[in-house]
């Protein structure tokens, strides 16, 4: 399976913008330090949206077969960095599903959140080589 993305620079420093085969599109943008302007998710910050995207499409997946099809999904990711030679890589990433619906069922939400944490989702199948990948919930009405 090949993707391509393609990626244009849009000022004179770092701001940059990401498009897929399908022209969806997404901004990319540095640190002031570096000359960023806040006009876009940095690198690092896309890995913890990846991951917080790729699990809530697979757990809402998961709960639709199940029945048990939420009202709404808010999903917080969080991620701490170590500095390895010249780079950072995660070393822990928390990924926090905050589900609406009384008619959920606790323990069918706790398994499709495993499912796609540690068996369908790519991303934190990947991110699972350098950091340690944790998961909550919490159901709401």
């Amino acid at each position: 399976m090949k993707s391509k993305i393609t990626i244009d620079r849009l000022n004179d420093a770092v701001l940059m913008e990401a498009a897929n085969e399908d022209g969806v599109t997404i901004r990319m943008d540095g640190t002031a330090e570096i000359g960023g302007v806040n006009g876009g998710f940095r690198p690092m910050q896309m890995l913890l949206a990846a991951a917080g995207g790729c699990s809530a499409i697979d757990v809402v997946g998961i709960l639709k077969k199940q029945r048990q099809n939420p009202d709404d999904l808010k999903i917080e990711v969080t991620g701490e960095r170590v500095k390895v030679a010249d780079y950072t890589e995660y070393s822990s990433v928390h990924i926090h599903f905050i589900l609406k619906g009384s008619h959920l069922d606790e323990k069918k939400v706790a398994r499709a959140i495993d499912l796609s944490i540690n068996k369908y989702c790519s991303v934190s199948k990947t991110l699972e080589k350098t950091a340690e990948i944790t998961s909550s919930f919490e159901i709401v009405d």
